[in-house]
């Protein structure tokens, strides 16, 4: 059974009298330990009617391009076809996804989300809910202990909502059953009408590279970023990345974890940023393998607790994305600070090009802009010196999120709110008071060196943009 603390019901309206329960899925892109999608099976099962699954892709979501979509679409190609196997109906159709979730599902029975976290996503889920003719039920599914369980507030640190974590995970680190539909989708049926307004793209599950290339075509996308040839999306691929940390990397990830030289992290974000793995998959399989407990221990606190913080961030602060959301005390000290001298100032334009006079930054671009990933400890020092190097602490905050959001794979994302929002004193202390930073945490080229080789990284960016070329 699912957790009753992940189920939420959206509207008041029954189950009705229908052809099959839908699944409108979204946030959770997976055909495995996903709770949206068993919740959908055992209810389909009860009422004795098949399951249908409805991917609404649209080129305006916020701020997608490209990148974004070719990746996203490697993995509902594999989700569908894993579907497929399980006897259950998939289509993806060109539309607003909300408007091809009601549409697909007038004549359902029962529609059943997954759960996302940030603003439009609980746009969308409350306007499906409020215009559909049945039962709209959500289940959560994208974080191991649901987020109103965890906290009914927006937590100021890690240390205030690690304990209130750690009380939950023996009832929630739990597995996901798999259960089989009782009803396959009879083979000549549609799965909801189709018009204009909604087109249904060809089947998916076979379809080559080369028309999935093609398919994208038919997006209004900013075809200025160009796919990333290190990340192959879908469920099996970031299996085996996981199985490959577990196996390689996971055992020295207390030593190797802030060395951004070294290939030390798991490279899951982008599949957890689509919902193509389950964190509580992931959990559960570092839980249960033979490392020390000191490296599972500290890749835990990672993904349980500071992915978990993220998520009560932007669920709680209704201006996650914006600089009004941040604590009082960082923009006061920063408002105390923005007429300080400094010492160069960069434009987006210079930012996004890599024409700085720093070399280790211009690398950490370089190799977010070309490969969409970069690490952690690179992260926060990328956006500490773009504050450094801006007229006002407003302009930083809208810069950041802007090229987090045009160039990770993994950006338009609760972690990546809290992380541009952490370079301002989110989820952070006060410090010792400077220029430009006020009581703000302060990184410098230095505190790298002495940290991590940082030689070796810069080297190691140039190799793979090498490569790439």
């Amino acid at each position: 059974m699912i957790h009753a603390a992940r189920i939420h019901g959206l509207n008041d309206k029954p189950i009705r009298k229908g052809g099959f329960v839908l699944y409108w899925m979204e946030q959770s892109q997976r055909a495995e330990w996903n709770h949206a999608l068993e919740y959908a099976v055992e209810q389909a099962n009860g009422l004795k009617l098949p399951v249908g699954v409805v991917f609404g892709l649209t080129d305006n979501y916020s701020g997608a391009n490209l990148r974004h979509h070719a990746f996203m679409l490697e993995g509902l190609q594999k989700t569908f076809q894993a579907l497929e196997k399980r006897g259950i109906k998939a289509v993806l159709k060109h539309g607003h996804p909300a408007d091809v979730a009601l549409e697909t599902g007038r004549d359902a029975a029962l529609i059943v989300c997954d759960r996302g976290y940030l603003r439009h996503q609980r746009e969308w889920r409350a306007r499906v809910a409020g215009k559909a003719t049945c039962k709209v039920v959500e289940v959560e599914s994208d974080v191991v202990v649901p987020v109103e369980t965890a906290s009914d507030h927006a937590e100021y640190m890690a240390h205030t909502l690690r304990p209130k974590l750690h009380r939950y995970w023996a009832e929630f680190l739990r597995p996901v059953r798999r259960i089989t539909p009782g009803r396959p989708w009879p083979d000549r049926r549609r799965l909801g009408t189709v018009g204009k307004k909604f087109m249904e793209f060809p089947d998916i599950r076979n379809s080559s590279r080369a028309v999935l290339q093609n398919l994208l075509k038919e997006f209004k996308l900013d075809r200025s970023v160009r796919p990333v040839c290190g990340f192959t999306g879908g469920t099996a691929e970031a299996r085996k990345r996981l199985r490959r940390f577990i196996m390689g990397n996971l055992p020295f990830y207390d030593k190797n974890s802030g060395q951004p030289q070294e290939d030390g992290t798991s490279g899951l974000s982008p599949y957890l940023h689509f919902g193509q793995i389950s964190p509580l998959f992931i959990a559960l399989e570092v839980q249960r393998s033979g490392v020390l407990s000191e490296p599972k221990d500290r890749f835990l606190e990672q993904l349980l607790v500071r992915r978990e913080l993220a998520t009560n961030f932007v669920w709680f602060t209704p201006d996650y994305d914006q600089y009004s959301g941040l604590p009082a005390w960082a923009k006061q000290t920063l408002k105390k600070h923005t007429k300080d001298r400094r010492e160069v100032l960069y434009t987006l334009e210079e930012l996004e090009q890599s024409k700085t006079h720093d070399s280790y930054w211009n690398a950490a671009m370089d190799e977010m802009r070309v490969t969409g990933f970069m690490h952690g400890h690179m992260r926060m020092y990328w956006g500490k010196k773009v504050l450094e190097w801006s007229r006002t602490p407003e302009e930083v905050f809208c810069n950041l999120l802007t090229l987090n959001n045009k160039y990770f794979l993994d950006g338009r994302d609760p972690n990546s709110c809290a992380g541009v929002a952490w370079v301002f004193g989110k989820h952070d202390q006060a410090w010792k008071e400077r220029k430009i930073f006020g009581k703000v945490r302060y990184m410098n080229a230095d505190g790298l060196k002495r940290k991590c080789n940082i030689a070796a990284y810069t080297a190691k960016v140039r190799k793979r943009l090498e490569a790439v070329k």
